[in-house]
């Protein structure tokens, strides 16, 4: 009788999952979907409003797909009648999103008529769309089209079935936490070819639009724009998250082969009752083999796609299902058995780890206390973060235990044959590791297997690997006791100026390749940074490339012990903020130890990036605003996240500076880390933390027109002085003139003309520019030794 009720389940026919279907169970019965041949019909004058977003099926054929645990979850619409249409109808709310919709379909706002609409829903579309049957006579069935349809597109239905799986039986296992409501229509038309618009109440960000594409042999998702729904931009913002995670334990094995087996226990507390389903994440390469929940099996369902992701942050979305609900007030304890292979041999005892990130469960970047064993080959070392509670040996195995003194966001790990040095500065301690030999990469016989990003900051984007002469080869751990000292002493001045970082310890281990990423207590560091020198078959880059890798890599992921580990960003909008002001802190740092000059070549270096044209004659700037994030990194432009978010974000930071004043600005820092500390921050919290440190009778005193320019719209101007001196001494006066171009009309900054009167004397004026010359005076006593425009870079210009 059982496989009875489980048969209704997956037909539809029984009253959803309570009675018996499993997420398996409905993620094949997605997978293996159908449309009902007797759900056809010639339809006409119906329409899907989902807040902002308008679809309008005017005329055409329609066709449901058969129930999946109670629900219909999908439809076909195809105009392929005589004056048949569908229309989309979709307008952002604010100028930055109609700019980003923009530039991939020029025009602000989508308004595109279609042929063919697949359409995936959890909600109430069926009845909704039945109901307007009514409204027309010619609404009505058509069942001699079904089996054309069927054929014709069937195919397509279960692929995109497959592509949503794991939403979709997210959405009809329903639950508190995860309300059923998901709308995506994947529209064929032939202005604008294949694209998505999406609705997705769990999402951020409710209302999406974009396009997959391929370019150079890599797969994008081009987000032409995204943004949250009326609804929620009227009322209350959801919480992103169902589960407050508080501490994990570890057991992790990592074999000769270098696959990896590992038990992960999480502390979770619910905060919705009565919640049915739990949402984690994990690397594709890991696979989850088995899941309890206090010591019970619970269900589990693991399925990844590109689709899948693009309205839930992060790769490999997994769901979990207790034996019963989870209740508020009470902390439970899921365990997950899983394995795979996050580390890969870059030869000679060189090791590469992927997943460094995410290689076991996580629900969202939360702040927790880690407990990690590791066992792994006696041959070999293993690095991680916290401190050393146990370390020992089995036979051929290493045993490591870590525990945290105080919550991370999240626990990263590193692998190799090492050789260390430590240093110590103000109850600060530090720990090097250099491999033992070359990376393969750098050495005389070429390899393919981890070639280096082209750009320092690139993780993606690769080229072929360099080779160096023999007699050049440099050891990476020639310089460990001078890197120690390096990396102390740049934690050392950070620490003085922002407070404790992350974690007490610091462990700095090398990785292949071109980058650098800053994980509590752990630096994952560029074999190039070790190095010392540039090898001679890179001897062709540039003054800016040779600082980043000598000095700016190191203390820019050292400072991610602050920025990312202590203070987080509130979303993916947010992220630059991490990145800019961890860019920034280096820069400092390189101030006081190499002098204006070398932070100067930077941000020149930051600027020429920035202005850099495509083939199309537009700027890399031009791409879009900085607060657009990893949706920069699309197929027009690959390299404008990287220059924009690093570049761009330390101009930013720059201007800020000039205009608040040096102390102004550390001061800004500290007390950002003081109140933000474990705690997330968005550009807006952080505009109005500067304000507060804004000197006496400032223009733009809540400096809104200043993020309205720099953060929120693109544009970097030219500006040109020209000044008079008029009258005798003492009663001369100064009149200048200011012109901005090659920027909108709207745009306006603020720039300064120093006039020194005297030897160590100056006088500043500040100029608000825009659309028309703007013009100012200055009563002085004798001319001017010099009048300047902007001498230090406070204002990012051409």
């Amino acid at each position: 009788m059982a496989w009875l009720v489980r048969g209704l389940v997956l037909l539809g026919l029984a009253a959803g999952p309570a009675l018996g279907a499993s997420a398996a169970d409905i993620a094949r019965a997605i997978r293996e979907n159908t449309f009902d041949l007797d759900e056809c019909y010639r339809v006409r004058d119906l329409t899907i409003f989902k807040d902002d977003l308008k679809i309008f099926l005017t005329d055409g054929h329609l066709i449901f797909s058969k129930p999946v645990a109670g629900r219909r979850v999908a439809a076909m619409f195809t105009a392929d009648v005589e004056g048949g249409d569908g229309e989309v109808l979709l307008r952002p709310p604010d100028v930055a999103e109609r700019r980003s919709l923009g530039a991939y379909i020029d025009s602000a706002t989508l308004d595109d008529h279609f042929r063919d609409a697949l359409l995936i829903f959890t909600g109430d579309e069926y009845d909704e769309l039945k109901s307007q049957f009514s409204k027309s006579p010619a609404n009505k069935k058509a069942p001699e089209v079904a089996p054309l349809l069927q054929e014709q597109w069937g195919g397509a239905l279960r692929n995109i079935g497959e592509s949503y799986q794991s939403r979709l039986t997210l959405d009809l296992l329903g639950g508190p936490g995860h309300p059923p409501g998901l709308f995506a229509a994947l529209i064929s038309s032939a202005k604008l070819g294949n694209y998505d618009v999406v609705y997705d109440p769990l999402a951020l960000e409710q209302i999406s639009a974009g396009q997959i594409v391929t370019r150079d042999n890599r797969i994008y998702f081009d987000t032409w724009t995204s943004f949250r729904a009326r609804a929620v931009r009227e009322g209350p913002q959801r919480q992103p998250l169902t589960l407050v995670t508080t501490s994990y334990r570890i057991d992790a094995t990592i074999r000769p082969d270098l696959s990896m087996t590992a038990v992960t226990r999480v502390q979770v507390k619910p905060l919705a009752d009565g919640m049915t389903t739990a949402t984690f994440q994990i690397t594709p390469d890991m696979t989850v083999s088995a899941v309890t929940v206090d010591g019970r099996p619970a269900e589990f369902f693991q399925r990844d796609s590109l689709r899948s992701n693009i309205s839930l942050d992060g790769n490999g979305l997994f769901l979990v299902i207790p034996p019963e609900p989870l209740r508020v007030g009470r902390q439970y304890e899921f365990e997950f058995h899983h394995s795979g292979k996050v580390i890969l041999d870059a030869g000679d005892r060189v090791f590469y780890v992927t997943a460094r990130g995410n290689w076991y469960p996580i629900h969202g970047w939360q702040f927790a206390d880690y407990d990690l064993t590791f066992r792994y080959p006696q041959a070999l070392d293993l690095v991680a973060a916290g401190d050393v509670v146990e370390d020992r040996t089995e036979g051929e195995w290493h045993v490591t235990r870590r525990r945290t003194s105080v919550p991370i966001r999240l626990a990263a790990f590193n692998l190799g044959s090492y050789r260390r040095a430590r240093a110590e500065r103000g109850g600060l301690v530090v720990e090097v590791c250099a491999n033992r030999a070359l990376e393969p990469s750098l050495q005389p016989h070429p390899s393919t297997l981890l070639p280096l990003p082209l750009n320092p900051l690139s993780r993606r984007k690769t080229a072929p690997p360099d080779t160096l002469p023999p007699e050049t080869l440099p050891n990476p751990a020639e310089r460990l006791p001078e890197l120690a000292s390096e990396v102390a002493s740049t934690l050392d001045f950070m620490a003085s100026r922002f407070g404790p970082p992350a974690l007490p310890h610091l462990t700095v281990s090398p990785i292949p390749g071109a980058f650098g990423q800053g994980f509590p207590g752990l630096i994952y560091l560029s074999t190039l940074a070790y190095v010392g020198a540039i090898p001679a078959s890179r001897a062709a880059l540039s003054e800016s490339q040779e600082i980043f890798f000598r000095d700016i890599l190191e203390a820019h992921e050292t400072a991610h012990q602050w920025w990312g580990n202590r203070v987080t960003a509130a979303s993916y909008r947010d992220n630059w903020l991490m990145e800019a002001l961890a860019n920034y802190s280096a820069l400092l740092y390189l101030e006081k130890t190499k002098g204006s000059h070398s932070m100067d070549i930077m941000l020149d270096s930051y600027r020429a990036s920035l202005l850099a044209k495509n083939e199309a004659g537009e700027t890399v700037e031009s791409a879009g605003p900085i607060v657009l994030g990893q949706r920069l990194q699309n197929s027009q432009q690959p390299a404008a996240w990287r220059s924009i978010t690093y570049g761009k974000g330390s101009w930013i930071m720059q201007m800020l500076r000039r205009r608040l004043g040096g102390e102004r600005f550390l001061a800004l820092l500290a007390q950002i880390l003081k109140i933000y500390d474990r705690a997330p921050i968005s550009t807006e919290q952080f505009r109005e933390a500067a304000a507060q440190f804004m000197p006496p009778k400032s223009d733009d005193p809540k400096l809104e027109t200043f993020f309205e320019q720099w953060v929120y719209s693109t544009g970097i101007p030219t500006i040109k002085l020209k000044y008079a001196l008029k009258g005798k001494a003492p009663a001369l006066r100064l009149s200048g003139t200011i012109t901005q171009s090659d920027v909108s009309d709207d745009f306006s900054a603020l720039v300064p003309v120093e006039i020194q009167v005297s030897r160590g004397k100056t006088i500043t004026e500040w100029v608000r520019t825009g659309s028309d010359p703007a013009t100012f005076a200055v009563a002085l006593k004798q001319p001017p030794l010099k009048v300047t425009l902007d001498p230090n870079r406070a204002v990012l210009r051409r």
